[in-house]
């Protein structure tokens, strides 16, 4: 097969390459997947920086990447939840750092299966799930729903895009910060925007003399910022920042689930769930795609086309 691969951590692109591997092996209640498009999260270049190394063991080479989108073309031993042809989407995330998914084929545990809903198309696909499962798992996590009033940091980013529009199909009033050239992208995702930076506590408190009730962050440095905001009894989470726990927050670490993957895909055939995708890459420009996400000015989500 055809995979995106590195022999050793960089904190840039130096070890990348694009070439022939050998074909997975599939494993019991594994399916194997014809990739045909697959998520580029910031979290695959800071895996390839060693960022993980310190919880998941790393076997080289590494194929990186966690999101895929494909057709399943063979079926691991007692594995009747699919069937060869399917069109399905999954976090293909594992417990070492090997065998991901950029790259031709890519082998996955099948609970982590979804199948792709018929309106959305592969590029949408391969860029819902590590994103989409992140938002659902932090609210669902905080218990957002009707009557909240709900700040997302950085909404206008692939996870808090999801979040604003999670948000406000659960009934939750929602505020999103963004720069001021995304302000009316993220107004049109749901949210009321308002713009980071120096005085964002005081601009929050505009909206919502009150205070607000519930806290997503998906940009780290923004306790001081939840502490001004947040109304007494609210609830904070972050996926980036472990100093949320001195302020009673959680830290959400996401996890592989096809069944909540299932209920994205219900989202997002309603209407009330879109992807984003700001550009896509082919496979062997792997490399570009992360030096875009390294940049962090990126509009929903990048995906590669294989």
């Amino acid at each position: 097969m055809h995979a995106v691969s590195y022999d050793a951590f960089a904190p840039d692109n130096s070890e990348l390459r694009y070439g022939e591997l050998p074909d997975p092996k599939l494993g019991p209640s594994q399916v194997l997947i014809e990739v045909r498009a697959a998520g580029v999260n910031p979290v695959d270049w800071k895996v390839m920086a060693g960022g993980l190394d310190p919880m998941m063991d790393t076997f080289f080479p590494v194929i990186p990447g966690w999101d895929v989108a494909g057709v399943v073309t063979a079926l691991g031993p007692d594995t009747p939840e699919f069937a060869v042809g399917d069109e399905v989407m999954a976090y293909a995330r594992k417990d070492d750092v090997h065998a991901g998914t950029f790259a031709t084929l890519v082998a996955v545990d099948a609970p982590a299966v979804a199948r792709k809903p018929p309106g959305m198309n592969w590029i949408q696909a391969a860029g819902l799930p590590l994103a989409g499962l992140t938002a659902l798992r932090t609210l669902d996590r905080m218990e957002v729903g009707r009557g909240d009033t709900l700040l997302v940091y950085g909404a206008s980013g692939g996870v808090g895009g999801m979040a604003v529009q999670l948000g406000a199909d659960r009934g939750a009033r929602v505020i999103g910060t963004a720069s001021k050239a995304n302000q009316e992208y993220v107004r049109g995702l749901g949210a009321e925007p308002v713009v980071y930076g120096d005085g964002l506590a005081e601009r929050v408190r505009e909206l919502a003399p009150d205070g607000v009730t519930a806290v997503a962050d998906f940009v780290g440095g923004q306790v001081d910022v939840t502490k001004a905001v947040l109304a007494p009894g609210g609830r904070n989470a972050s996926v980036v920042d472990p100093e949320v726990a001195k302020i009673g927050g959680l830290m959400i670490w996401v996890r592989p689930d096809g069944a909540k993957l299932t209920e994205l895909a219900e989202i997002a055939s309603r209407g009330a769930l879109r992807v984003v995708v700001e550009r896509t890459f082919p496979l062997s420009a792997a490399g570009e795609a992360f030096d875009v996400s390294r940049a962090g000015h990126v509009r929903g989500k990048l995906v590669l086309e294989v």
